[in-house]
């Protein structure tokens, strides 16, 4: 299986016209890109887009969804909604939705939803800072178990893993996390996963690291073990992101 690329537009741009715009220039970027899948996970207003785009180069997918599949619930955006419009993936438990409130119960939810409706999760998890206890790691454990509750065995290797650290993340981020960093967490993800499950399943399970990713640093995280990469505002810049897929090629 060849690494993923996952990019999280967040709420950009301000525009239909300009996320056209981003999307054709991005496909010019990668049109030469082989072996490595390019998920772009847009808002829900530009997914309407996506079935007029025609290339095989490029798979989208939704950066939330509503657990339920219809009703009475103002505001939220359905799974059959989003499959309709094309998307194939779902970030979920991102650090900016667990912000605003959203708790391991509500992801888990989500994740069960989105499994069930033939989806693709794309489940985040990371810690504020880390401490010299490694009490860090007793915190991911907990995430992990709590947003996996009732996955049965044979969904669990349907799901991608995205680790961002939040210590890391964005333009003021206290410490650029390096690819030991990130091995040392994607091994005690597998070990968390093998214990819940088998070692088996553990090895089968994409780790993909997220948090200031940029073309200088992408390849250290791939040669480090990274199964993919979750980038940020370096993905609304197509030619940023075209010399990172180019990196890790």
């Amino acid at each position: 299986m060849g690494k993923i690329i996952i990019a999280n537009w967040k709420m950009n741009p301000k525009s239909i016209k300009e996320a056209r715009g981003i999307l054709k220039e991005t496909l010019k970027e990668i049109k030469q890109t082989k072996g490595i899948e390019v998920v772009i996970c847009l808002p829900f207003p530009f997914l309407s887009i996506v079935n007029g785009l025609k290339s095989k180069k490029i798979t989208f997918g939704a950066q939330n969804i509503f657990p339920e599949p219809k009703g009475a619930f103002t505001g939220e955006v359905s799974l059959p909604m989003i499959q309709s419009l094309g998307a194939k993936y779902v970030i979920l438990g991102h650090s900016e939705r667990r912000k605003l409130g959203e708790t391991n119960k509500i992801i888990n939810k989500k994740v069960l939803a989105t499994l069930k409706a033939k989806l693709t999760p794309i489940l985040c998890i990371g810690e504020s800072k880390r401490d010299e206890d490694g009490f860090y790691l007793a915190f991911l454990k907990h995430q992990l178990i709590e947003c996996l509750t009732h996955v049965p065995r044979t969904q669990i290797k349907n799901i991608i893993i995205a680790y961002e650290p939040l210590w890391a993340i964005g333009g003021k981020a206290r410490h650029i996390a390096t690819e030991d960093e990130f091995t040392e967490i994607q091994i005690f993800i597998k070990k968390v996963i093998s214990d819940l499950y088998d070692i088996k399943i553990a090895s089968s399970i994409r780790v993909a690291y997220g948090g200031s990713v940029h073309p200088l640093n992408a390849d250290n995280f791939i040669l480090g073990g990274a199964d993919g990469l979750l980038i940020g505002r370096d993905s609304l810049k197509p030619k940023k992101f075209g010399k990172i897929i180019r990196s890790i090629e």
